[in-house]
């Protein structure tokens, strides 16, 4: 029950005064489905109580990080060896080498890694690596995919195939994506059409191999194996965007996924965040020898970072990826999430409820829709009005999901079978509601 006064809405009126739209990221704000955010007090496991003290059931675990769930006691344990020792020296640490150890151990197309800050960082620094080790400007994204907020990243697709892309931010002059074409996801035709016309120019191809920004949005088999063809044929190199994917899928990443079925599959350069950092600022990008040794000190790409490597937030990563490496991890964690999405799609069948939903590992994503999208423009066709309400249906019951229609879900280790079982029976009566 709601108290008489709304800590969650006088907090939110406080920020607004002093933070442009109240929050600091601006999905928070609610603004895509109405309502009062919800100002986390604490969290623990697979939940968070916000203001006014209801406890929500996590499906968001700061956008993904929170594979362990909240507040682990062997990632609490290392955050808190670690902050005695000191916040940040902006010089080397052991403890930067064993994580940069255990990510190239557990990803084969990376022998050197960079740690910075944010994914934002980690894709800017791998795109102007892409355009150093191959001296060429051209770069191809697909629409629905973000990799952060480089000046370069935002923007979007043009009338027709294989154009350069506009700016969809103030403050990005057009000259500034002028050398950035956007493609459809998905779509073979025009990336063959985009290499035909600039294959000689284009420096890489940077793509979310399971789009988590679209909601969840798989790149299909062909189109991926496509892709890795023209950028081996025409001398670009591949960019995985795994920031939301990596090590959250599976323990080899998003690209483990696709080199099962795609034999001898790998990316060039691997983009990751999230669950490395285990909650704390960290990212990373990284690949072949051969690449990353165009990096400074050793070559002439330039990228630098005063908090790159935080002592604090590698002893949560490193904690983070040695629990998740242990036997069976991740065949528990599927297996939990793979109930959820079924729970998910029968309870919307028996409530006559258009309805699709896909999940790897521990990330997944529903559409109002009656089958799964291919790319943006699908994703697009959902029913928005009909998600606010879901939404709300389900936040007011205690499961807090993500307040837009176009982000992905995760599940945790936390998360026990009563969680799951609890959350399909919420959804099952706002389902038969809306």
């Amino acid at each position: 029950m709601t108290p008489s006064i709304d800590r969650n809405q006088q907090l939110f009126e406080r920020a607004r005064a002093l933070i442009p739209g109240g929050v600091n990221s601006p999905v928070r704000a609610f603004r895509a489905v109405g309502g009062t955010p919800r100002f986390v007090q604490r969290a623990q496991g697979a939940y968070f109580w916000d203001a006014n003290g209801q406890r929500h059931i996590d499906y968001i675990g700061s956008w993904g990080p929170m594979i362990l769930g909240h507040g682990h006691p062997r990632v609490l344990e290392a955050v808190q060896r670690a902050a005695q020792d000191g916040f940040s020296f902006g010089a080397p640490t052991e403890r930067e080498v064993e994580l940069a150890e255990e990510i190239v151990r557990h990803l084969p197309s990376v022998e050197m890694v960079r740690l910075v800050s944010s994914g934002t960082e980690a894709a800017m620094s791998a795109i102007r690596l892409a355009r150093g080790a191959t001296n060429r400007s051209t770069i191809i994204k697909f629409e629905g995919c973000y990799h952060g907020h480089a000046d370069a990243l935002l923007v979007k697709a043009g009338s027709g195939l294989a154009t350069f892309g506009h700016p969809t931010s103030a403050g990005v002059p057009p000259e500034v994506v002028q050398h950035t074409l956007v493609l459809e996801y998905n779509n073979i035709a025009q990336i063959e059409e985009a290499f035909a016309r600039h294959g000689k120019d284009l420096a890489c191809l940077i793509i979310e191999p399971i789009a988590g920004n679209m909601n969840f949005v798989r790149a299909s088999l062909p189109f991926m194996q496509r892709c890795r063809e023209l950028c081996t044929q025409h001398g670009a190199l591949l960019v995985f965007d795994e920031v939301m994917t990596g090590f959250r899928v599976a323990l080899g990443s998003a690209q483990s996924v696709y080199a099962k079925a795609l034999p001898g599959f790998a990316p060039d350069i691997t983009v990751l965040g999230k669950v490395i950092g285990g909650g704390m600022p960290l990212a990373a990008f990284g690949g072949p020898r051969a690449i990353m040794e165009k990096l400074a000190p050793l070559g002439p790409v330039y990228q630098a970072g005063t908090l790159s490597g935080n002592p604090v937030a590698t002893a949560c990563g490193l904690a983070t990826l040695q629990e998740i490496a242990q036997p069976g991890f991740f065949d528990a964690l599927a297996k939990k999430t793979r109930t959820l999405v079924d729970g998910l799609t029968a309870a919307a069948a028996e409530a006559g409820l258009p309805f699709a939903a896909d999940c790897e590992g521990g990330m997944f994503g529903f559409f109002l829709l009656p089958q799964l999208p291919q790319n943006y423009a699908a994703v697009m066709t959902s029913d928005s009005a009909k998600f606010g309400k879901l939404f709300h249906g389900l936040l007011d019951r205690g499961v807090y999901i993500a307040p837009a229609l176009y982000e992905a879900g995760f599940v945790s280790s936390a998360h026990i079978d009563e969680d799951i079982a609890e959350t399909v029976a919420i959804a099952s009566d706002v389902f038969r509601a809306l």
